[in-house]
């Protein structure tokens, strides 16, 4: 996904990339999101940083926050889209189905299925989607285009009045450039068929800037099955101004269709009866889109500014599954899941600077609100993609209304602290097709925040974080009665809020020239891990958790062709309350690594490897099946032949090993057995697998 777009204005060496790091005022441009970038009272000073990360000592507000820019993202294969995310350290991204489909997150003992605790965003607009068919919090980025990325802002943790729902583990805001400094065609092909074809380009209109990109690819993949895998996503925009005041326009789709080998049981491949990349059901796939349109505008200056956006999305997607086969002998166990919605948002910021005495400080208030209207969300019994039966089909309206303030104020010159509060409000209204389970409900929820942080001494700040976050249930789960497969079991409601206590402790170092260390202690508290189960239509509740982790991260530039990066993350996860059953998370994956190798030198060579690691994972709360750890090294070699011209080779699972993308532990029943099987069912990694590269600058 190298896009070099840089190329051709600077060196042929590490290319530059200009940050205001020091006086930026807090509603620096991140795609609408208002954070904060530094200290007001300060002069403003234009900083040229020409490794590929950010020093972020006297800025950051956490040993866990970080910016990742376009020219590190650049150096990093990517098998899918969304694999983007895991320059957050500690985070892991895998498939279990068609590649059409979200991906699976891990992250901070967390197995978040398609997002439930981590919030996303790309240029200011959600990527989650509450009461989903799927699942809740479902964040499908397979929309995102690699190559337009200017930077990743991430937090972890629940200790930013800026963010709300869905970011108990942490949040993420993926940025587009609002300008190419040339046109870009980039076209890939590899094994397995996979063909994939970028133009993009940004011609000057009206005093501003246009961004045009039609991204398309095609892929069967090493599956018995072909996965068919079709998808276009396009992008234009327009902007005008500056970064003290301006606006732009962006519109964005996606439409992507494919068939899905999902995960297989254990026992399948040991009796011969499929390969590790076999398939059950050849009848299983999906297709979805998503086209959204958004407004920005911004007016920030001596300190004091505002920032809004708008959008609206239309989303919908179509996806047949079937995890347990035939315990159905008769029509076997194939589901659908439809959902289809628009969305309605937007976001408000406003900062002034405020003095109290002699302590200069800044002031930051917003609101947000998003309004999901959602006609229908199903689930359907089918065979062989055709449905059969309604298992509940419903119309659900669902709003959220919030207002944050946070006062952030240097004390002295090794104090600065921030404090603020989050208000959220939630409505939700739901028309079923089972009568009894109709109703309405709202629930609220106050968040405070505080963050202490102490120096720079010698390079190296320390950090005290703590806070309140939460996340939303299903919709459904708020107001259901009776059980929908039978109409006539009771079920317990949900709550429709479930709040989150986190807190951590950290430093950030530079004090080495050319490396920099981060370090984070953390703790986090759930009250209940609720979940709405889009398969049966019903909500499962389970205990209170708690898990507590320890991050490292290392980024070194030991030469100015060469950069050296590792992470390291270890998450102890238990439920809170005792049960016979065992007190361990399922999916909880206890330990995850990233090391990585980046060369970019004068004479036109580039390229790197990279090992990513997540270790096992207890798979049932006795910790009596466990999952195996994964370790994939991918490698990538490129050249410039020209300043308009260069082309890279990828490969992907260098080793060829033989590990698994997700592990579950359930009971299916293939045809021809007896009687429902406990076992351990699972999506291996993609084998070996070569793309090569051609990118022209015109």
């Amino acid at each position: 996904m190298k896009s070099d777009l840089a190329a051709g204005k600077r060196r042929p060496g590490w290319r530059s990339a200009t940050v205001a790091l020091v006086g930026v005022p807090a509603l620096a441009l991140a795609g609408g999101v208002p954070t904060r970038t530094g200290i007001e009272g300060q002069a403003l000073e234009e900083i040229v940083v020409s490794a590929r990360r950010i020093g972020l000592v006297g800025v950051s507000r956490a040993a866990s926050e970080g910016i990742v820019l376009a020219v590190q993202i650049e150096a990093r294969p990517v098998l899918r889209p969304g694999e983007v995310l895991e320059t957050v350290p500690g985070l892991v991204v895998t498939q279990h189905s068609g590649d059409g489909k979200a991906n699976q997150y891990y992250l901070r003992g967390f197995n978040l299925d398609h997002g439930t605790d981590f919030a996303t965003r790309v240029n200011g607009i959600p990527v989650n989607m509450p009461t989903h068919g799927h699942g809740q919090g479902y964040a499908d980025i397979n929309f995102l285009i690699p190559e337009l990325l200017e930077e990743v802002r991430y937090r972890k943790g629940t200790y930013y009045a800026e963010e709300g729902n869905f970011s108990a583990a942490g949040a993420a805001d993926l940025v587009y450039r609002k300008s190419l400094d040339e046109p870009l065609l980039s076209l890939t092909a590899g094994e397995h068929d996979y063909y994939r074809g970028l133009l993009a380009a940004s011609p000057d209109l009206g005093g501003g800037s246009l961004l045009l990109a039609l991204d398309y690819s095609s892929y069967d993949g090493p599956w018995k099955l072909p996965q068919d895998f079709r998808k276009v996503s396009g992008i234009a925009g327009y902007s005008r101004g500056t970064a003290q005041r301006g606006w732009s326009l962006t519109g964005m789709g996606y439409h992507g269709r494919w068939d899905s080998t999902d995960q297989i049981p254990e026992r399948a491949v040991k009796q011969g009866l499929v390969s590790r990349f076999g398939y059950i059901d050849p009848t299983d796939g999906g297709e979805s889109h998503r086209y959204s349109v958004s407004a920005d505008g911004w007016s920030i200056e001596g300190g004091r500014g505002w920032r809004a956006n708008a959008y609206a999305i239309d989303y919908g997607l179509e996806l047949v599954s079937n995890f347990t086969y035939a315990i159905d002998e008769k029509n076997g166990d194939q589901f659908e899941q439809y959902d289809q919605r628009r969305v309605y948002g937007g976001r408000f910021a406003y900062q002034w600077p405020l003095a109290i005495g002699t302590v200069q400080g800044t002031v930051q208030a917003g609101a947000e609100l998003r309004l999901d209207d959602i006609d229908p969300v199903g689930l359907y019994l089918t065979e062989s993609g055709r449905r059969y039966q309604t298992i509940r089909e419903d119309v659900v309206q669902q709003g959220s209304y919030s207002a944050w303030l946070a006062d952030e104020r240097q004390w002295n010159d090794w104090l600065r602290i921030e404090a603020g509060v989050r208000y959220d409000y939630f409505d939700f209204e739901v028309d079923s097709d089972l009568a009894l389970n109709s109703g309405s409900t709202s629930d609220s929820i106050f968040s405070p925040k505080l963050t202490l942080v102490f120096g720079p001494w010698a390079e190296t700040e320390y950090f005290l974080n703590m806070g309140r976050g939460f996340h939303s249930n299903d919709a459904r789960g708020t107001t259901i009665r009776v059980d929908p497969t039978d109409g006539v079991s009771p079920v317990d409601r949900v709550d429709p809020l479930v709040p989150a206590e986190g807190v951590e402790i950290g430093l950030r170092s530079a004090i080495v020239p050319g490396l920099q260390l981060s370090l984070a202690l953390w703790n986090l508290d759930i009250d209940s891990e609720l979940l709405f189960v889009g398969d049966g239509g019903t909500t499962e509740a389970s205990r209170a958790s708690r898990r507590t982790g320890l991050e490292l991260g290392v980024f070194w530039t030991p030469l100015d062709w060469l950069i050296m990066d590792a992470d390291f993350a270890w998450t102890r996860a238990r439920f809170r309350e005792a049960d016979p059953a065992g007190d361990r998370i399922p999916g909880a994956v206890e330990s995850v690594a990233s090391l990585g190798i980046t060369v970019d030198r004068l004479d036109g060579w580039f390229g790197g490897a990279r090992l990513r690691h997540f270790g096992a994972a207890p798979l049932i709360e006795d910790d009596s099946v466990r999952s195996d750890p994964t370790t994939l090294v991918n490698l990538e070699l490129g050249y410039r032949f020209t300043p308009a011209l260069s082309g890279f080779v990828t490969v992907f699972n260098l080793f060829d090993a033989e590990d698994n993308d997700i592990t579950y532990f359930y009971e299916s029943r293939l045809r021809g057995e007896a009687t429902p099987v406990e076992d351990i069912h699972f999506h291996p990694v993609e084998p070996r697998t070569l793309r090569a590269t051609l990118n022209y600058r015109f």
